[in-house]
């Protein structure tokens, strides 16, 4: 595993803390008021947050320095940046060939990067509280720390924040958004892999060598990292599980992350694939949800680290986890089941759904008299319940009202935008002139005395003259001759 994949040279250079963040935080309001100034509200308030936040931290740091040198390239910020360019590609051209705006589109891809970061770290600090031993600690990511379903909830947040303030409902930026999080997870679980963390449980004695060997985990050389003595798994199996310290690697383990990459994998074509057949705004959005509760529940239960976190309350462990699945069955048949056409086909497969429960439920159920043993939910298990099943609800009630009314559910309800509002008014203003025109022409016309040395024109004299010819055989007279000298 390689946690670190090179280093830039860097000269050394011991910089005071302070002054970084107030210069940071000085650069922060000059944008939050050039923003004001182009009556840019929101960024304005966005910028002078991030200003007053920048402070904050001088504050905190006005005594502490930082020391620059050769500057480490993490192979998970590799990983984390490249899903980053890669989501960003994807969900622009999705959401231009959705008809979304895309400018608009790629400043909310970018609110929603920032708050997708800031509420993983955010969930990782709530779920592991005795992990930091200062304020500071909790803004040093080098030594990882990132939960993907507190990035999911913080990138829905930001998303729903920006889109509002710019009128623009949500569910069709969802919908081009989700596939970048499937992308997201395929890369970023292999920088996962790379740095050992996010690892599952020792595999037993029978499993294939080629699996055993991807999921040992070495013990890297002092000096590797500025924190640790080895790779995540490799100091939690010396901690907890007996391993010899000068072992030079972890017990074999369920490579969870090489899981989860391909889990994104499937997603990434599930939802590309169900965009052909969709039938209303949101509907991948909701798919994803739920496919993602399903998957990422199932991997828990054979994940090991220890800092995921866990929620209570405590119960034995063949009651819990089934119990979850049970769930989730019961979602796919009130929801997603629908999707199935043939009602024979959808009948079977919501047998079949609770199927893994009961599997489960016989898998773990102790002998008789015997203690079993009590757990809690993970942090993730939990909100991939509360989201599958809020998901499940959401699609079954949006499904129906697509049958029944299918054009408005994939309608995009964007607001009319200011050049096209002026064209609309534009026109409307063209058409009340033509309008006005038509009527007061005629009466200009009669109402028009004729003035002396007027010269008729070719057009008035021939109704003239015809206007004579049509008078004369009304009276019997013969017609006159046509002196006018037109043929």
């Amino acid at each position: 595993m390689h946690p670190i994949l090179f280093r830039v040279p860097l000269p050394v250079w011991t910089v005071p803390l302070l002054w970084v963040f107030l210069i940071a935080a000085g650069i922060a309001f000059a944008g939050a008021i050039g923003l004001l100034i182009t009556k840019n509200k929101p960024g304005a308030a966005a910028a002078g947050a991030a200003g007053v936040a920048l402070a904050a931290l001088a504050s905190q740091f006005k005594d502490q320095t930082y020391t620059l040198g050769p500057l480490p390239i993490y192979s998970y910020g590799v990983m984390l940046g490249l899903s980053l360019v890669v989501g960003w590609y994807l969900t622009l051209g999705l959401a231009e060939r959705d008809g979304l705006p895309k400018e608009t589109m790629a400043n909310c891809y970018v609110v929603t990067a920032i708050a997708a970061v800031v509420g993983s770290r955010v969930l990782y600090i709530l779920t592991n509280l005795d992990e930091f031993d200062s304020f500071g600690a909790m803004f040093d990511i080098r030594r990882g720390g990132l939960v993907a379903y507190g990035g999911f909830l913080g990138g829905f947040l930001g998303s729903y924040l920006f889109l509002r303030s710019h009128r623009i409902p949500l569910l069709p930026w969802a919908d081009v958004a989700v596939p970048s999080l499937a992308s997201g997870l395929m890369i970023t679980r292999i920088g996962c892999y790379l740095f050992g963390c996010d690892f599952g449980r020792p595999l037993g004695e029978k499993a294939p060598a080629w699996l055993k060997k991807l999921g040992t985990f070495p013990h890297w050389p002092e000096g590797t990292l500025d924190h640790g003595s080895g790779s995540p798994a490799w100091v939690q199996h010396v901690k907890e599980r007996g391993l010899d310290p000068s072992s030079d690697a972890s017990i074999a383990v369920h490579p969870t992350q090489i899981y989860e990459s391909l889990v994104g994998a499937g997603l990434l074509a599930l939802l590309l694939l169900s965009r052909r057949r969709q039938k209303f705004r949101g509907e991948i959005f909701l798919i994803f949800t739920f496919s993602y509760g399903v998957c990422r529940y199932l991997l828990e239960l054979l994940r090991d680290d220890a800092e995921r976190g866990s929620i209570p309350p405590s119960l034995p462990e063949h009651v819990l986890l089934p119990a979850g699945l049970v769930l989730f069955a019961v979602g796919y048949t009130i929801g997603f089941s629908h999707l199935l056409r043939d009602n024979v086909a959808r009948k079977v497969t919501q047998v079949l759904a609770f199927v893994p429960a009961i599997a489960l439920y016989l898998a773990l159920k102790p002998e008789t008299f015997a203690a079993s043993a009590t757990l809690q939910y993970s942090t993730s298990q939990a909100v991939a319940l509360v989201t599958g099943l809020a998901a499940s609800i959401g699609f079954a009630v949006y499904y129906k009202a697509a049958l029944d009314h299918p054009e408005q559910a994939m309608a995009l309800n964007l607001p009319e935008s200011p050049a096209a509002a002026a064209a609309r008014e534009a026109d409307g203003d063209d058409e009340d002139d033509d309008e006005e025109d038509e009527d007061d022409t005629p009466r200009k016309k009669r109402s028009a005395p004729s003035k002396a040395g007027d010269v008729p024109s070719r057009a008035t004299r021939g109704s003239a003259k015809d206007e004579g010819r049509a008078t004369a055989r009304e009276h019997g007279a013969a017609e006159a001759p046509d002196t006018t000298g037109e043929a």
